[in-house]
């Protein structure tokens, strides 16, 4: 019998359209959660390029402090500090809207925030309330700045933006997470797969259980359970969930 770590090493990949920019457009706040790993980020980005929405995953601000406080040794629990690192973070927006370059200290470190340190330390950063506190006008400012908007994340429909037109969630077991966290990273190492599925593990536990805006399921939430679907299958399904709320809202 294949073990968890071997499954997971079979690869899942994506390709995002090439499609120039038609400009963004007027239409709804989205709020897309869901627990790590569960693809909110290609997805939430290729159905933001269908609609010619903007789209920010919330999770690279959390990840941009997280690869600063490492970089500092600025432990969870040094708060004032840790605080002060929110003003040197900043995603940047491409010609699409998408926020997806990072920002940190000035320094360009998008590829950094998505390295194994920053998984492994993020949960215990991002659950400080202090911290999660200080970003949450940050991640409003964002929504409110004009045209449709995807945002992604983990309280985006419970606590960031509970009036949202629509609220999304994306929900993959673990095993499947892990075999598309190993494909983004190019694992080949059973061990490393394993480590891997382990990390997802405790990570849903941390996020789950936090005192100060644990992930949870929206109670109008639109669920979209994404085992044995494939990518455009779940962006068709996110796409249709968002063009139901402009119809119910008029676009608004």
């Amino acid at each position: 019998m294949e073990s968890a770590a071997g499954a997971i090493l079979r690869s899942v990949t994506t390709t995002e359209g090439t499609e120039q920019s038609m400009g963004i457009r007027h239409g709804v706040v989205v709020a897309l959660d869901g627990p790590s790993s569960s693809g909110k980020s290609t997805v939430g980005a290729e159905a933001a390029r269908r609609l010619r929405y903007r789209f920010c995953d919330t999770g690279l601000l959390y990840r941009a402090v997280t690869w600063l406080a490492l970089e500092r040794g600025i432990s969870p629990s040094d708060l004032a500090a840790l605080v002060a690192l929110v003003p040197e973070v900043q995603l940047i927006a491409d010609a699409r809207g998408r926020l997806r370059r990072v920002e940190a200290s000035g320094a360009d470190v998008t590829a950094e925030v998505r390295g194994a340190a920053v998984d492994r330390a993020v949960s215990d950063y991002s659950k400080v309330p202090e911290l999660r506190a200080a970003l949450i006008g940050r991640q409003r400012a964002m929504a409110g700045e004009g045209g449709g908007i995807i945002m992604a994340g983990r309280d985006i429909g419970t606590v960031i933006l509970p009036d949202a037109a629509v609220k999304i969630y994306l929900n993959a077991s673990p095993e499947v997470r892990a075999r598309r966290r190993a494909a983004q990273r190019r694992t080949t190492d059973e061990a490393q797969a394993g480590q891997i599925l382990a990390e997802l593990r405790a990570r849903d536990s941390i996020d789950s259980n936090r005192e100060t805006a644990p992930l949870r399921t929206a109670s109008d939430a639109v669920i979209i359970h994404t085992d044995g679907n494939g990518f455009k299958e779940t962006v068709a399904a996110v796409i249709r969930a968002i063009r139901a709320a402009e119809e119910d809202t008029g676009g608004r």
